[in-house]
């Protein structure tokens, strides 16, 4: 990248596979890469593929980080021009943008006041009905105590959802039913709003049976250009964390996503929006669609959307934060395909999902076309208890939904988490249900099917460890038949994989 205005060299506030993310984007641009990084990441590989990194503290997150003198100390040391925060973290935070501003240093994303904005849930309600894009019926205003949290529920009728207005990451979330849950439900969502955001204001809106979760991703520059990058469904998700995303969604029609992209547009516009963003609906069985939130920053999910779309949505953030236009045009943008995403996590489905920290092993992931993996880790790596322990993302593109949903149960039979527990079983089973398969899905889908998707799920990665494990110890051809592990060996030997793994171990 020749341009005159474009930087030299990127600070990334971040770690793990954004944190690469990025630089892989910087390099391709000739932007030299700066990283930070904790303790605990000090042998990270986000730290080893940048160009220079600078410690910032402790494990903990308060003390690395999050911690916004630590990281603007390691911007004046290494001379970058520009902050890239990914997600998480800082991303979303006010003060930081602010404070980038104020040290001379641009911030990729969009202004302070655009983020203050949109990151205050009841103003952003605001915003969006008076730029007539549809929300969920409920209150405008901050509940302030349960007085006016009875009165709002009531007006509109149970259940009704309880939410932080500061919250996100699906914190500060809390379904009502009844009248008689309120008050209860209201002292806890009050107290997890408190400690997870320091700000306890809540509002209150309509619960809407079944729903599906559908985003529109937008990017705008700062020559008046608003784009929408398709939408992406991510009704697949467990306390209303994201585990499968797809794009485009198999439930939306050129009619449907004419009109819910255009309400993202205009939600976009309705701010003076720049950078990447998405805007978050909430679609009902009869697809009308309702404004949940916008996020300010690049998702995890955006590789989907690149597959899709072939748009490279760093490197687009970064020419915008440099003043440049958009490279692409809204016409550039088609349904190209459909792509699969399945977060691979560090955790335990059979313990009500809890994190499984500890070394890591030995881990494979898959290969092959179509086939896309971001992720941070390696073997050795000791998954910290200070992070989201997410392993990594795999993403696949195929011509239509089902290719990928196929091609993504290939890539699953690819990946081996050993070592510690893993979700990749729990993926493989819900693509294959019929509901999914069908396209019939809603943010319940877990939550409904737990019972029918859990039992025997560790079985298939049970018989890959053993026969790896007997094709270690004994020195066996792999020709030969696998230790003996019950239901799951039997599994094996019908899939014939063992073969395939003893011959990468």
């Amino acid at each position: 990248m020749e341009d005159e205005g474009m930087f030299k060299k990127i600070l990334i506030a971040n770690r793990g596979e954004i944190a690469i993310r990025v630089i892989r984007a910087c390099r391709e641009l000739g932007i030299g890469t700066v990283a930070v990084f904790s303790e605990a990441d000090r042998g990270s590989l986000h730290v080893r593929y940048a160009d220079e990194a600078y410690p910032v503290g402790s494990a903990s997150s308060a003390a690395g980080y999050l911690d916004i003198d630590a990281i603007m100390a390691a911007v004046r040391k290494s001379g970058a021009e520009a902050v890239h925060p990914g997600y998480g973290f800082l991303s979303e935070n006010i003060d930081f943008a602010r404070r980038c501003g104020q040290e001379g240093v641009v911030y990729i994303g969009p202004a302070p006041e655009v983020i203050e904005q949109m990151g205050n849930k009841t103003r952003a309600r605001e915003i969006m009905i008076n730029h007539d894009v549809s929300v969920i019926p409920g209150g405008t205003g901050p509940a302030f105590d349960y007085e006016a949290a009875l009165a709002e529920s009531l007006k509109i009728g149970f259940p009704v959802m309880l939410k932080a207005t500061s919250g996100g990451g699906g914190k500060g979330m809390r379904i009502v039913g009844r009248e008689s849950e309120l008050r209860e439900s209201f002292a806890a969502v009050r107290r997890e709003a408190l400690a997870s955001f320091a700000d306890p204001r809540i509002f209150v809106e309509k619960y809407f049976a079944d729903p599906r979760h559908i985003e529109v991703q937008i990017l705008a520059d700062a020559h008046g250009h608003y784009f929408h990058l398709l939408e992406r469904e991510c009704s697949i998700q467990r306390r209303y964390q994201k585990v499968i995303e797809e794009c485009p969604s198999s439930c939306v029609d050129s009619e449907l996503r004419s009109k819910i992209t255009a309400a993202a547009v205009k939600a976009a516009k309705s701010v003076g929006y720049t950078g990447a963003g998405t805007v978050e609906f909430l679609l009902d069985r009869e697809k009308n669609f309702y404004f949940l939130e916008m996020n300010t920053r690049i998702q995890v999910e955006h590789s989907i959307t690149e597959l899709v779309t072939g748009i490279d949505m760093v490197k687009e953030q970064i020419f915008v934060a440099a003043g440049l236009p958009l490279s692409f045009s809204q016409e550039d943008i088609k349904v190209n395909g459909a792509a699969l995403e399945c977060r691979i996590y560090a955790e335990d489905p059979e313990n009500d999902y809890l994190p499984a920290p500890g070394p890591l092993k030995k881990i494979i992931f898959p290969e092959g076309p179509g086939v896309r993996v971001d992720s941070g880790v390696y073997p050795g790596w000791q998954v910290s208890v200070h992070y989201d322990p997410m392993l990594g993302k795999i993403a696949v593109r195929g011509r239509d939904r089902e290719e990928a949903r196929c091609r993504m149960l290939r890539a699953l039979d690819e990946c081996l988490v050993y070592g510690i527990k893993s979700n990749i079983q729990l993926h493989r089973r819900i693509l294959n249900h019929e509901k999914y398969i069908k396209g019939d899905i809603s943010t319940n889908f877990i939550a409904e099917l737990d019972d029918l998707i859990r039992p025997d799920m560790q079985n298939h990665d049970l018989a890959i460890i053993a026969a790896i494990c007997g094709r270690l110890n004994t020195g066996s051809s792999h020709k030969e038949s696998p230790p003996s592990v019950g239901q799951g060996a039997d599994l094996w030997r019908m899939s014939s994989k063992y073969q395939f793994w003893a011959s990468r171990f």
